[in-house]
């Protein structure tokens, strides 16, 4: 009977035993949840500079199929295409900013027409009339002119009001700034001939310092590229540090390559070699940017005509453009005259004429270098450098 009982207890402690054992090993196999992995690409082994495998081994991943090379971008050349700007048209500029222009010019214009309209045109009169010409920087010569003719036509007419004192004033004026004059930029492409490939135009932009001269530059590109042409810029004022920067910065804002050299280099192979890249990237024009220079200055001033000629060995410079302020009045005529004589002047660039110039100015620039005004500023605004028009400057005048 004992060992009956001492049975039966081995028996139950045995079953319990088994029992647990049976537990646990079910524990062991219930799986456990774990958030979802994002696969990760494993990277290649590399070796090691002299070519040994490193010394950590991992564990080889599964093939997996390579994806097909994508071509690497051409590194910007100066912004990205997504930043260009896209410049105002140049198509009736002028006559947009025509408000802004007649707001500096009412003191001529407005002045005139008060004096033409007067009941009785004395000599007294038409002494006034000259003088307000005269003040207005047309000149002794010009204006005296135009009071001649205005005087002839009014006797014959018998001009009184002022409406037909308008009428009258706008034609002698018009006429007098000679809208016959050929105010074409050249800066059309060469075409192929005589056994040499086409090139680009070549402009050389020129003025004395403070005239607004880099920055009419990169205006000029913005206008040039607002008609469809392409443009390359020459940073070759080397001697003023920030010149080359703030030329680059303009073209780089209309998608225009600027060749530049170091500070203090040779302005005129910075021009040779601007021409040069020009033509080899086929583009339309390379506007050349020249350092700012006292007319005063006779090395400064050759220097300029050597610019000009060893530009010349790659390519002929078909527009030279004098930049004016033309608040600066009959003391911009003094360094015209100089810069005529160093390098031939094909047009003028007057900056500033919503300031306080006087309108008298274009008048008095084009009789004394036999050179139309191609170009006038009227502010700030990058696309403010508008294409000149006679009669839209003229109507702005009489406004």
């Amino acid at each position: 009977m004992e060992f009956l009982v001492i049975g039966i207890i081995i028996a139950a402690i045995a079953l319990l035993g088994a029992a647990a054992l049976l537990y646990r090993a079910r524990g062991r196999r219930r799986p456990v949840e774990q958030p979802p992995r994002t696969p990760v690409a494993q990277p290649k082994a590399q070796d090691s500079p002299s070519g040994a495998a490193g010394t950590a081994t991992a564990e080889r991943a599964p093939p997996v199929a390579e994806a097909a090379p994508v071509p690497a971008k051409p590194a910007p050349t100066g912004t990205d295409l997504a930043e260009i700007e896209v410049p105002e048209p140049t198509a009736g500029r002028l006559v947009r900013l025509r408000s802004r222009l007649s707001r500096s010019q009412n003191a001529l214009g407005q002045g005139l027409l008060m004096l033409l309209s007067r009941d009785k045109l004395d000599d007294a009169t038409w002494e006034e009339i000259e003088d307000t010409l005269i003040a207005a920087d047309l000149g002794v010569g010009p204006a005296g002119e135009l009071v001649e003719k205005l005087r002839t036509r009014t006797r014959v007419q018998g001009t009184r009001t002022v409406d037909e004192a308008r009428t009258l004033l706008r034609e002698e004026l018009v006429a007098l700034i000679d809208p016959a004059l050929d105010r074409t930029l050249k800066v059309g492409k060469h075409a192929a001939a005589d056994g040499r490939p086409e090139r680009p135009a070549v402009a050389m932009v020129v003025g004395v310092n403070g005239t607004g001269k880099t920055t009419t530059t990169g205006k000029l590109a913005r206008v040039l590229i607002a008609d469809g042409h392409t443009v390359v810029l020459g940073a070759a004022d080397t001697f003023r540090a920030a010149a080359a920067d703030q030329l680059q910065t303009w073209g780089a804002r209309v998608g225009a390559y600027t060749v530049r050299g170091a500070e203090g280099a040779d302005p005129a192979s910075v021009a040779f070699e601007a021409v040069k890249e020009g033509q080899a990237m086929g583009v339309d024009t390379v506007l050349i940017d020249t350092a700012g220079r006292l007319h005063t200055k006779t090395g400064l001033m050759d220097e300029l005509g050597k610019v000009k000629r060893v530009a010349e060995k790659q390519g002929t410079v078909d527009e030279v453009l004098l930049v004016l302020d033309a608040t600066t009045g009959q003391n911009g005529l003094v360094q015209a005259r100089v810069f005529a004589e160093v390098v031939a002047i094909t047009g003028i660039v007057l900056t500033k004429l919503d300031g306080t110039a006087k309108g008298g100015i274009v008048v008095a620039v084009q009789q004394e270098l036999g050179v139309p005004v191609k170009l006038v500023g009227l502010g700030e605004g990058p696309d403010d450098l508008a294409p000149f028009d006679p009669e839209a400057f003229v109507d702005a005048l009489l406004q």
